[in-house]
């Protein structure tokens, strides 16, 4: 009879354990991803939205882009996190190219594919692929611009209030003149309070 008592005391123990750990998050429902929400005091998507339309609009406009006879061509370097935070700097720089993609003003060449094009010239040398429908090489177009910038941050914290600046500096080279025909820089400033947390 002991035993028994013993037994149903440990499964109830365990069993309070159990439904005390973590929990999944399981019910869930689309959201507005242009919607703000700070939930935390980390770089945000609504930071980078702000930051590439700044940049997208700043490089249209630019005059070397904007009277230019034809869409410059540009070739992108994946901008440099100099914060301290874990910052996905590649959906940053995705999310510039693609916009400036989509205003039809620039054309990018992909430099992370040059590997993978030299291969594929090899193979259409090869003998394999049908002489119409060949592609050869020398007729690439050359990057006229290089697109390259940095996200910095300043963090003061005094008492319970934190601010925090995040600046982001986007130039565009001229890859023959080595001049910087565009340049651009977006600022962000949040401030946050110290809630204290009740029993």
């Amino acid at each position: 009879m002991k035993s028994q008592h013993v037994i149903a005391i440990v499964l109830l123990t365990s069993g309070g354990l159990v439904s005390c750990g973590p929990k999944a998050f399981t019910k869930g429902d689309y959201d507005d991803p242009t919607r703000v929400e700070l939930l935390d005091d980390k770089f945000n998507e609504a930071d980078m939205q702000q930051m590439a339309d700044t940049t997208v609009r700043a490089i249209v406009s630019c005059p070397w882009v904007r009277n230019a006879k034809k869409p410059p061509v540009v070739v992108v370097e994946k901008v440099q996190n100099r914060t301290e935070e874990h910052v996905d700097m590649k959906s940053m720089t995705d999310k510039i190219r693609t916009a400036l993609i989509k205003t039809g003003k620039v054309r990018f060449v992909n430099k992370k594919l040059r590997e993978t094009l030299e291969e594929e010239y090899d193979y259409n040398a090869s003998g394999a692929v049908s002489g119409v429908t060949q592609k050869k090489r020398g007729k690439q177009i050359g990057a006229d611009y290089v697109l390259s910038g940095a996200l910095a941050t300043n963090i003061q914290q005094v008492g319970d209030d934190k601010l925090i600046y995040y600046k982001l500096t986007m130039n565009l080279t001229n890859l023959e003149t080595s001049t910087i025909d565009c340049t651009e820089e977006k600022e962000i400033r949040k401030k946050y309070r110290r809630q204290s947390i009740g029993l």
